[in-house]
């Protein structure tokens, strides 16, 4: 049916390749492209044999001719950037010059500045419209799947929504003292950054990791929960009817957080670059090259994690309230495709986002969050492709 590029070499581009092979009727044939080519090649190899056809390719994401290049020689129906935010919007230019729609998991970031918001690659709106293509932005978990979950408990179960927390828990251990789940440099960024929380139509700022609170996962148990800003509270603020509060919550052990605040106490988390004998360098992304690869996690982690949105509104002018969340067993992904569950939750949604917008379900010129189109097809696929959701119509809610 389709031909899909996927940029990026990764754990989560791993899960994605996987995902894409598993579907060979939707992705006919994919090109696996990065800056290092030989990591595409090593997918390429544990995959080959396959109904998908796969080619590898080397390219800078941060050049855009060079994007140009290689999407006009393999002629794809759809770019999916699992590459670095920082990267976000010269795929965009690239795809606005050979009119091919475009599918990210996570929103642009200036490489200069820790910022989390949409602004950037809502700017390309008209772009899209003008060039008659889609771009699907945020199609992870999170932001990805919460967008999609609060679509369908809206289109479902409220007529109005006025509060969403959204619970990311991850109840994994690696056996490190500390290492990151995903890219450190990202990681990081978004913990040390300031909380921020939206209520009565403006976003309120918090101190980093300011307010915790406990809550009491399906299948993991009591856990902390911190406060943080994430960017999809700026496009469901935007984009579902009804909304008067949305918070986002993540789970932190202590053993974390003492490694974290030393970190940062000393100087390692900083993005301000120092000269260190006669050369320029960026402390978080020394630290970054010091700890454990991401990607080196998958065989040395167990346990569960939970993610999910806990919703209160009305329907019928009654009170009404809701969760939805998914589990994730770190060690059954790596089995399935060789990742933990940090991964897999979000290669997955990018697989299936994919796969909506090749299949034509998902289909317009223009810029959108995931949160604005028909759940009902997508939320189908997270059962059938190993994401499976559980609801609770009378959740504990977060005070």
């Amino acid at each position: 049916m389709g031909k899909a590029l996927i940029i990026g070499a990764g754990g989560v581009a791993s899960v994605v390749v996987h995902k894409c092979c598993q579907v060979p009727d939707v992705f006919e044939e994919i090109c696996i492209a990065s800056r290092t080519k030989a990591k595409c090649d090593a997918l390429k190899e544990k995959l080959d044999g396959g109904r998908t056809n796969i080619q590898t390719a080397q390219v800078d994401a941060d050049n855009v001719a060079e994007l140009v290049e290689l999407i006009n020689e393999f002629k794809p129906d759809i770019v999916i950037n699992v590459a670095l935010p920082y990267q976000d919007l010269t795929i965009m230019d690239a795809c606005l010059e050979t009119k091919v729609d475009y599918l990210d998991t996570a929103n642009y970031e200036p490489l200069d500045t820790a910022k989390f918001e949409y602004k950037w690659q809502w700017a390309y709106k008209e772009k899209f419209e003008e060039a008659g293509i889609t771009a699907l932005l945020g199609s992870g978990f999170d932001p990805g799947v919460t967008g999609v979950f609060s679509a369908y408990a809206l289109k479902h179960y409220f007529d109005e929504i006025h509060t969403i927390d959204i619970v990311d828990a991850n109840a994994g251990d690696h056996g490190y003292p500390f290492a990151t789940n995903f890219n450190p440099e990202i990681n990081i960024r978004e913990i040390t950054a300031n909380g921020r929380y939206y209520e009565k139509g403006e976003f309120v700022e918090t101190a980093p990791l300011e307010v915790k609170r406990v809550y009491d996962l399906p299948e993991i148990g009591p856990k902390d929960v911190y406060l943080l800003y994430h960017e999809e509270l700026e496009s469901l603020a935007k984009n579902i009817t009804g909304i008067e509060k949305i918070r986002f919550w993540m789970t932190f052990s202590e053993k974390y957080l003492t490694h974290l605040r030393v970190l940062e106490n000393v100087g390692m988390t900083s993005i301000e670059p120092i000269v260190f004998e006669g050369q320029q360098i960026v402390p978080l992304q020394f630290l970054k090259a010091v700890l454990p690869d991401p990607a080196s996690l998958g065989p040395r982690t167990k346990g569960k994690t939970n993610i999910g949105c806990i919703y209160q509104g009305t329907k019928d002018g009654e009170p009404k309230t809701y969760y939805v969340y998914n589990v994730c067993d770190h060690q059954e992904c790596y089995r399935e495709v060789g990742s933990q569950a940090i991964s897999y939750t979000t290669g997955v949604p990018a697989m299936i986002g994919a796969m909506m917008m090749l299949t034509g379900k998902w289909k317009k010129p223009g810029v959108f969050n995931i949160e604005e189109f028909d759940p009902d097809p997508f939320m189908e696929a997270l059962n059938e492709y190993g994401l499976p959701w559980h609801e609770d119509f009378n959740p504990t809610l977060i005070d």
